[in-house]
């Protein structure tokens, strides 16, 4: 019995001792937890998974916040490692206390993909319990086997050349070239310190904090040169600056604008990136102080006049050649050629002289979108390199409003309006091209309903058609032929010249609109929208595209603004018959060869203009009787190349429209 029972009890002795050895963690375990922690990139968890001897050797610091400020220094994305099995030799060795692992790690980084294979070594450890595990024996080479014996890992970067931007004719609007970047030599100030300063901080519109700040930092010298801010050449205080006797000049790289003011709207500018627009921006997109468009086509085609900065992976060890793991070319940006003018840009912005207002000219034939103007402007020399938060201010206080872009933005049409208006009754028969009607006075009401509203013309005379209507511009015409037509045939016509949409440009322009609700409520508002003011608003661009519809058999042309943008495509088809057209384009005519035309102070030799004028009045409510007033005319030549739409801002005391005409007359005179 004594022998069976022992027998027993060696069994189960030796059934316990088979149970501990099944629960032990096998070192493939072990390396599979720490290839999964890897690869969640929890750098704590794996630290924890390393030997007591690497962590002696490897504080947490080098472990732990190294892997955290390299993979995000890199921005390391699709993290893969993984590891492969064992073979018997392998486990053979495990019997002995060591095993390894191949490991492969893939990952994206900011500089490319990097790829490596590196051996993970296992060790068996007791602790003081006999308790028995696996740990990993860590070094620097698991990060990139490139810093296993030392080194420092670092990312350069190569800034891509920002691409420039062209006129038709291949003239720079946004181009690179040497530029100044002006500093100081602080030795040199003499004894009037702070009133040097204030003349250089005046003269460069920027900050007297910003000079002191620049001279505070620790890298400088007595006789260091200490930048400031950069210039172009053209700057006009660069005469006064260089007779300071601290201020020095270092020839550099920079975007210059050569139209200045002129195309400051369309073309924008650049600035440094701001703190809100790199967290915006997809990692390593950006780097502080770089540069970024920051309106107008600078901003419109960021994304591919920026280029992409060339990256490169290095591990750098003392007295050896540098190591690189990764490494991007540089790509720099496109260059981009519109459709713009800058001749003309320049013709149209001088005319305004000191007036406000916005002009748009396109060729009636192609729609190439030959100049967009907002008048006054401003210098974006001055803005791309920064500016004093009091010269900031400054223009954005100017009562004539410098930063508002009003080629983007839309206005009361007034009576250029007409055209439209005399096109849609013509196409729904509401207009009999024959057939003249009799009006008598100067104003009219359709009954006492209207109370004390009444339509204004500027001159009398019956009877009264189409042409009639146009050369002399009637109000009261057009609103009795709106009345007659009703708000919906109003609304649909307009509708097909492209109001109440988005505007089909590159660049954003404002939707035209026929009221604010898109509706016509009251007689009132219907008489004043034939005419073009109630609650109407166009923008220049839209108003030169619709005139394009007399041009094309009555096809309406889709404005281009870049070269390689397919020309003469059409925008809104047949939305007036061909039939029609004629009557349009011969009133259109007489609006300045007529001697009572509207436009007839245009009537030249050389160029023969077509064209009409229009007064907007701004109007507070319908009794205003001193309401400013927007003068507008549209006109093109004989040969069709060219049709501008300009309006003029605050011109009731300038003669009106007549005002406007004189302007664009002389531009066809100055272009040509």
């Amino acid at each position: 019995m004594k022998r069976i029972y022992s027998i027993l009890a060696m069994i189960a002795l030796a059934a316990t001792l088979a149970a501990c050895s099944d629960d032990e963690v096998t070192p493939e375990e072990r390396v599979k937890e720490f290839v999964s922690h890897w690869n969640e990139q929890d750098f704590e968890a794996m630290y924890e998974m390393a030997s007591s001897e690497s962590r002696e050797a490897y504080p947490t610091e080098q472990f732990v916040d190294r892997y955290q400020k390299i993979y995000s220094d890199l921005n390391v994305e699709n993290l893969k490692v993984s590891y492969q099995a064992p073979d018997e030799n392998e486990e053979e060795s495990s019997e002995e206390g060591t095993a390894s692992f191949p490991i492969s790690v893939e990952m994206d980084t900011v500089g490319g993909p990097v790829s490596f294979e590196y051996e993970a070594s296992l060790t068996r450890k007791e602790n003081e319990d006999g308790e028995a595990n696996w740990f990993v024996e860590w070094n620097p080479g698991y990060i990139f086997p490139q810093l296993k014996d030392g080194g420092e890992i670092s990312l350069q970067s190569e800034a891509p050349v920002r691409g420039e931007i062209y006129d038709r004719n291949q003239n720079g609007l946004a181009i690179n070239e040497e530029i100044y970047n002006i500093g100081v030599v602080p030795q040199e100030f003499g004894d009037d310190e702070q009133e040097t300063k204030e003349k250089i901080a005046e003269l460069l519109a920027i900050d007297v904090e910003t000079i002191d700040t620049a001279l505070d930092a620790s890298w400088v010298q007595p006789d260091s040169f200490v930048p400031l801010k950069k210039v172009p050449k053209s700057n006009e205080q660069l005469d006064k600056l260089f007779a300071l006797a601290p201020v020095v000049q270092q020839s550099t790289t920079g975007r210059v604008y050569p139209y200045g003011e002129a195309a400051s709207h369309l073309v924008g500018y650049i600035g440094n990136v701001t703190a809100e627009e790199l967290e915006e921006a997809d990692p390593g997109e950006y780097s502080n102080g770089d540069l970024i468009g920051k309106r107008g086509l600078e901003l419109l085609f960021e994304d591919r006049l920026k280029g992409k900065p060339g990256m490169k992976i290095v591990v750098t060890k003392e007295g050896e050649d540098e190591q690189i793991l990764t490494e991007t070319e540089v790509e720099d940006g496109e260059d981009i050629t519109v459709t713009i003018d800058g001749k003309l840009q320049q013709t149209i912005y001088e005319a305004y002289q000191d007036k406000t207002g916005t002009a748009a000219a396109i060729h009636p034939q192609t729609g190439e979108t030959m100049a967009l103007v907002s008048a006054p402007g401003f210098d974006p020399n001055e803005l791309a390199y920064g500016i004093s938060s009091a010269r900031l201010t400054e223009l954005q206080e100017d009562e004539q409003k410098l930063l508002q872009n009003r080629f983007s933005a839309t206005f009361a049409p007034g009576s250029a309006i007409k055209p439209i208006t005399a096109a849609i009754g013509l196409e729904n028969g509401t207009i009999d091209p024959n057939e003249a009607i009799e009006i008598k006075g100067e104003t009219w009401q359709k009954d006492e309903s209207w109370g004390d509203y009444r339509v204004r013309r500027v001159s009398e005379g019956s009877p009264v058609d189409v042409t009639d209507a146009l050369i002399r511009s009637d109000n009261i015409y057009f609103a009795q032929k709106a009345l007659e037509m009703g708000s919906d045939s109003l609304i649909s016509g307009l509708q097909q010249f492209g109001f109440g949409e988005d505007f089909p440009f590159t660049y954003p322009i404002e939707g035209s609109t026929i009221s604010g609700s898109g509706e016509i409520d009251s007689e009132a508002l219907l008489a004043d929208t034939s005419y073009g003011q109630g609650q109407m608003e166009m923008s220049s661009l839209h108003m030169a595209a619709a005139y394009t519809a007399f041009l094309n058999e009555g096809n309406m042309i889709k404005p281009t603004l870049e070269d390689k943008e397919d020309d003469s495509q059409v925008w809104k088809e047949s939305v007036v018959s061909s039939e029609q057209v004629g009557v349009i384009r011969d009133a259109l005519r007489k609006v300045v060869t007529a001697s009572n035309g509207t436009a007839h102070s245009a009537d030249m030799e050389n160029i023969q203009l077509s064209g009409k004028t229009g007064t907007a009045e701004l109007k507070q409510s319908l009794d205003d009787e001193n309401a400013e007033e927007n003068g507008w005319f549209v006109a093109y030549p004989q040969q069709e190349d060219l049709l501008i739409s300009m309006m003029v801002e605050h011109v009731k005391d300038e003669g009106g429209s007549h005002f406007v005409v004189d302007r664009v007359q002389e531009i066809f005179q100055d272009y040509r």
